[in-house]
């Protein structure tokens, strides 16, 4: 199929859809990108990854900008997300972390003890120089679009240091959390100092947004993420504040229960996974947030009229949020067919409010 136009590009990226959605200002549609969008969906991010390492990929400000340009120059969406990975800043203060294909991030020594704090140190700028200098330029290539930064949420990062990977039932996690929590909050503190500084260093280097990802919060009910979890989701949110106005989103998956909750904690847009209907979240969240979502990426498979009839009636519903952000519930799949997310956003920039 023709390659779509891009919408025109805002003259600044504080000018642009994104930031003006996220908050909550008029926008003639929803401005539109997706979790993963750089990734092994494009061949030509397979093309430029062949013989590299993630890690090595990450720490390369030249491939870094590319592999982030790619989707906003196929897909023509509304903002680019910085490519990286949650445990980047977790390898940079000296946590000795392996990202297996297949399987995701590997500690080679779970934490256990308060001994391990030690093992976890507060990050400093000048720990990821990669870092600063791939958002300026990427930021310089990109003009008028803009570019969101991203961290890791110290509830997931901490999960994957104390499981020593990724879990289904959290056990280990969830024992150290109720059984010595006074370590529990003291890892998360640390954690939230390194995600929240790692932030702020892409905001100050020319990021228009953040969001900050939880993706395993959900396993955790809302007493629960409230006494042991929120503070140090805000701590990292408000470290982002404290240096720069840009607006902050706040994603986790599974956590219908938790919106109300993961708004308060300090962010302009709660991201809504595909789970929970995107009127449900607005009545639970209120008139003080953006929502981002939520088309569950599955449906890129269906056939097109039945994925139309979804984007249309995504688009409807957040017509009634204070502001929406046009995103999948989740990432893209790794083999999607990248014609059909082009052709996803084609549409919802043809449905104006």
């Amino acid at each position: 199929m023709d390659t779509p136009a891009a919408s025109p590009a805002p003259s600044t990226p504080a000018d642009s859809l994104l930031v003006r959605a996220a908050r909550r200002q008029p926008v003639p549609h929803p401005p539109v990108w997706f979790m993963r969008q750089a990734g092994r969906s494009l061949p030509e991010y397979r093309a430029v990854r062949e013989g590299t390492t993630m890690f090595e990929a990450c720490r390369n400000p030249e491939l870094t900008t590319e592999i982030t340009l790619q989707p906003v120059r196929r897909h023509h969406v509304d903002a680019a997300i910085f490519f990286s990975d949650i445990v980047v800043p977790l390898a940079a203060v000296g946590v000795d972390v392996d990202l297996v294909a297949g399987v995701g991030p590997v500690m080679a020594e779970p934490f256990r003890t308060r001994a391990d704090l030690d093992r976890v140190p507060e990050l400093s700028p000048d720990m990821v120089p990669y870092v600063t200098e791939a958002v300026r330029q990427t930021v310089a290539a990109l003009g008028g679009t803009p570019l969101i930064g991203f961290a890791g949420a110290p509830f997931t990062l901490a999960s994957y240091l104390v499981e020593g990977g990724p879990s289904k039932n959290h056990e280990r996690t969830k024992a150290l959390m109720h059984g010595d929590p006074q370590l529990w909050h003291d890892l998360c503190a640390r954690l939230a100092q390194i995600s929240g500084t790692f932030l702020r260093v892409q905001a100050e280097a020319g990021a228009s947004a953040v969001q900050l990802f939880d993706s395993w919060v959900g396993a955790l009910p809302r007493r629960t993420y409230e006494a042991q979890v929120q503070e140090h989701s805000a701590a990292v949110l408000r470290t982002v504040a404290e240096a720069t106005e840009v607006p902050r989103i706040h994603f986790g998956v599974g956590t219908g229960e938790l919106l109300p909750a993961m708004g308060a904690a300090g962010a302009d847009v709660v991201g809504v996974d595909f789970r929970v209907n995107l009127l449900d979240a607005v009545e639970r969240l209120g008139p003080g947030y953006a929502v981002q979502g939520n088309l569950d990426p599955a449906l890129l498979f269906a056939p097109w009229d039945a994925l139309e009839r979804e984007v249309r009636r995504i688009v409807d519903e957040g017509r009634e949020a204070p502001g929406h952000i046009f995103n999948l519930g989740h990432g893209v799949l790794p083999s999607t067919d990248p014609t059909v997310i082009t052709r996803v956003v084609e549409l919802v920039h043809e449905l104006g409010r």
